[in-house]
């Protein structure tokens, strides 16, 4: 979210310094491992599908300036057993927005992709114009894109206060103090390192995602990106792209992450690899082959698991777009358009309502 508004900010001609307590892409935030989901045919608030929509469309463009393949049209397998989810919702929002989707019955799931063992009680929403995009390259492209419109970043600074007044921002770091109109705050699961400036109510939990040895029928080209609800949980995941193997996380569950915790390596829990293997043998068992890789990100909960992006409750020239909660990098294209509306304009044309702060503020029932 920082990278890509450091470069919808430069490219507006503002004057733009980006510090990062590494040096992007890395594996210290919640975008490595090769891929993340791109779909559009959202559940919750419906908010989320006219940003997916917008966020698909930024970034053909940021392919088309950067001159990389970040987005493939792989099409989104979204697979659920009807005992556990329903997509009436998502159907119906999809309608109204023209999405296109398919509403499949398993005869037809295991009809299209015979590979699958699917029991009857499954159904599918299929959809042909999602994919996945290709995540480290996506930041790679933006950092560019963004040092090519002036903008300056400043690697391994970690950000160790900041203090903020009307008109003025200070980041305090072990590099030196830098000052500025305005600041945005997007530091994922690191938030409580902003500690007292800003405090969140977001939850890392730690992650684990496996690539298994699979058969030809779920290479890249023969089977899509895919989500899957059943008994056994939430999980979603991508086909074998170069031979990698086909690659599953799961969404639900996960240890609890806090500042200054090592976090264990995968295959630290006997889970890590198992609830993965469990679910493939069910459902895919062509893709049950041998663990060719495993590794560790992080997700950066929110109580209802929606973003946060709104305006510092205190400082409204300080900017927050924080806990994405597993399912925000296909957003952060058009999140990055929105803080830098914000920043430039003082509003956005985005309906960003969902994201505000103050959701989590208790009414105050002293007042008459």
């Amino acid at each position: 979210m920082g990278i890509s508004a450091g470069y919808e900010l430069a490219r507006r001609g503002v004057k733009t310094l980006l510090i990062d307590a590494f040096d992007p892409p890395h594996t210290e935030g919640s975008h490595h491992g090769d891929t993340r989901l791109i779909r559009h045919a959202y559940s919750g608030d419906p908010a989320y599908i006219d940003l997916a929509l917008r966020a698909d469309l930024l970034w053909q463009e940021a392919e088309q300036l950067s001159g990389a393949e970040l987005l493939v049209r792989s099409g989104v397998l979204n697979l659920a057993d009807r005992a556990v989810y329903s997509f009436g919702s998502r159907l119906a929002e999809s309608e109204k927005r023209k999405v296109r989707v398919e509403h499949l019955d398993a005869v037809e799931i295991r009809r299209r992709w015979p590979a699958l063992t699917i029991p009857e009680s499954f159904a599918a929403m299929y959809e042909p114009d999602a994919g996945y995009l290709y995540s480290e390259r996506c930041i790679a492209a933006y950092r560019r894109l963004a040092l090519e419109y002036g903008a300056e970043l400043l690697t391994n600074t970690a950000v160790v206060n900041l203090t903020a007044r009307e008109g003025s921002v200070t980041v305090q770091t072990a590099k030196g103090d830098y000052h500025g109109a305005s600041a945005i705050l997007s530091a994922g699961a690191w938030f409580s390192a902003l500690e007292p400036f800003v405090h969140l109510p977001i939850k890392p939990v730690r992650k684990v995602v496996g690539w298994f040895d699979s058969a030809p029928d779920f290479a890249a080209g023969n089977f899509p990106g895919f989500t899957l609800g059943a008994e056994e949980g939430g999980y979603y995941g991508f086909p074998g792209i170069g031979g990698a193997g086909l690659k599953i996380g799961r969404h639900d569950t996960g240890q609890e992450w806090k500042l200054g915790d090592t976090l264990a390596p995968f295959g630290s829990e006997a889970g890590d690899e198992g609830d993965l293997r469990r679910v493939l043998e069910a459902y895919m068992p062509g893709a049950a082959g041998r663990l060719l890789k495993g590794s560790v990100c992080k997700y950066e909960h929110t109580p209802d698991e929606d973003f946060i992006i709104d305006r510092h409750p205190v400082h409204p020239n300080v900017l927050i777009a924080g806990g994405f909660s597993g399912h925000g990098f296909k957003f952060s294209s058009v999140v990055g358009e929105i803080l830098a509306d914000l920043t430039t304009y003082g509003a956005t044309s985005h309906n960003i309502q969902p994201f505000s702060i103050a959701r989590f503020t208790p009414p105050d029932h002293t007042q008459a």
